[in-house]
């Protein structure tokens, strides 16, 4: 079975489809871009794979749960177990430094380890920033603690959205190399993005026009890397 599977998914508000008759599916391990211009179901769909809200109609299953009949405080233990979100809004606690804000992520699932978060910082290359605050920190050494903040629960499932979009390209391709580095170690991405170039990086592109599927391409030439058109 696929990690992810939507099946015959809708989403419906009064006469809006904003999820119509999805399908798709996501493998372990692979690296999925999602795109489409505002209106298309994105947004939408994140939120759905994410546990932030459930379908009207279908199947969402996610290893092997179908999340669309869970109750809510069931899909916020599943978030919080399976899925590491990244946000295009950084979302970290201004009076924490950046060790603390990774910590914050462990209070809410375990114990708190502030060596295994260092050691998660140091992952993202922020091990000499541990004790920075938040406005200490560049926009891209922020979305870098939050990429740390999602790994540091070893979630099933990494879900990015607009990750790079408050970046210049200098950190947005930090940003990228980060996500080619994880999907190296076994990680599943999804990663939801209005920018093609970042869309092309990934193993396959999957575009919503209007709440449906209206196309999917496989990179046949898949490296992780990214390349700034000139």
């Amino acid at each position: 079975m696929s990690l992810l599977e939507l099946h015959n998914v809708y989403k419906i508000y009064g006469d809006l489809h904003a999820l119509d008759n999805v399908d798709l599916k996501v493998e372990r391990g692979e690296w999925v871009a999602i795109m489409g211009p505002s209106g298309s179901g994105k947004s939408t769909m994140m939120n759905i794979i994410g546990c932030m809200d459930k379908p009207t109609k279908g199947e969402v299953l996610l290893d092997g749960i179908d999340i669309a009949k869970e109750s809510a405080k069931n899909l916020t233990t599943i978030r919080r177990d399976k899925i590491g979100l990244i946000f295009q809004q950084f979302h970290l606690v201004n009076y924490l430094t950046a060790l603390e804000n990774v910590m914050l992520a462990q209070y809410y699932h375990s114990i708190p380890d502030e060596k295994e978060a260092y050691e998660a910082l140091e992952k993202v290359g922020l091990a000499d920033r541990a004790k920075h605050l938040p406005s200490q920190l560049s926009g891209g050494e922020q979305q870098r603690v939050c990429v740390a903040r999602a790994l540091i629960n070893h979630p099933e499932i990494i879900l990015a959205d607009e990750p790079t979009g408050n970046l210049d390209d200098s950190n947005e391709e930090t940003v990228v190399e980060l996500f080619r580095r994880l999907h190296e170690d076994g990680t599943t991405l999804i990663v939801v993005t209005h920018d093609p170039e970042v869309a092309e990086v990934a193993q396959r592109m999957v575009v919503l026009r209007n709440g449906k599927i209206a196309r999917e391409t496989v990179n046949e030439n898949f490296t992780g890397h990214i390349r700034f058109h000139v």
